[in-house]
């Protein structure tokens, strides 16, 4: 298991990091664990299938 970090995640989906941590706090995107200063941690798996979906569904 890969953890990406909120930037991470960002940078990949093409979104902002405020929207990351919408996308966590509205269960959208669930976070794996908590990093030292308490940000989401993203399995990278779980953000490929999110993106895939995303995609089918008409755009992240």
């Amino acid at each position: 298991m890969s953890l990406m970090t909120v930037a991470e995640v960002a940078e990949y989906l093409g979104i902002q990091d405020v929207r990351v941590q919408r996308l966590e706090r509205e269960h959208l995107l669930n976070a794996k664990e908590k990093d030292a200063a308490g940000a989401p941690l993203f399995d990278r798996g779980d953000v490929e299938k999110y993106k895939e979906l995303a995609e089918r569904l008409g755009g992240i």
